[in-house]
């Protein structure tokens, strides 16, 4: 797979002050390996670069796209829209005036170009809902047999205890 690079033109960022970086990137591209995310089509990235100081560079913007998830009562695959708003920073290490960690991502001060891709990438896995559901009153499975009781009933009651558990009960009656 391809990896798109999300890049800023760092020369003409401090001629313009100001550059927007927008992309289109596949659903399956190289960018989204190793993440768990699985975008049901390609993914709109809309950026600005803005210079603010020296040796700091602030960059706006949103991820949009269509995500599978899995419902994280019943399982079962459920499509969501994320639109996700970023504020990254961006800032060489001279530029830092405290020794705590300001949450910004290192730039290279001499280099030509800055690539926000593993940034991005980074933002958009922190801002996944980690809890998708596939409808506000999803009743999920049994926890006894596993059916899924969104589509019917089951013949286990709550009384029934998981075997697993024998031992603490048994410490418990002690």
């Amino acid at each position: 797979h391809r990896f798109t690079m999300l890049k800023v033109d760092l020369g003409l960022l401090d001629r313009e002050g100001s550059v927007s970086v927008a992309a289109s990137v596949a659903a399956d591209d190289g960018l989204w390996n190793e993440t768990n995310i699985r975008w049901a089509s390609a993914v709109d990235v809309q950026l600005q670069a803005t210079l603010a100081g020296t040796g700091q560079v602030v960059v706006r913007g949103r991820v949009r796209g269509a995500l599978h998830l899995e419902c994280k009562r019943c399982l079962q695959p459920v499509e969501s829209q994320f639109g996700g708003a970023l504020t990254l920073v961006f800032q060489s290490e001279e530029s830092e005036t405290d020794d705590e960690d300001t949450g910004a991502y290192l730039l290279d001060p001499k280099g030509s170009e800055l690539d926000v891709s593993e940034a991005v990438r980074e933002e958009v896995i922190l801002a996944m809902n980690p809890y998708a559901v596939c409808k506000p009153d999803c009743q999920g499975l049994c926890p006894m047999c596993g059916t899924n009781l969104n589509e019917g009933s089951c013949d286990c009651t709550e009384d029934e205890v998981d075997p697993r558990w024998g031992a603490l009960r048994n410490l418990k009656s002690e």
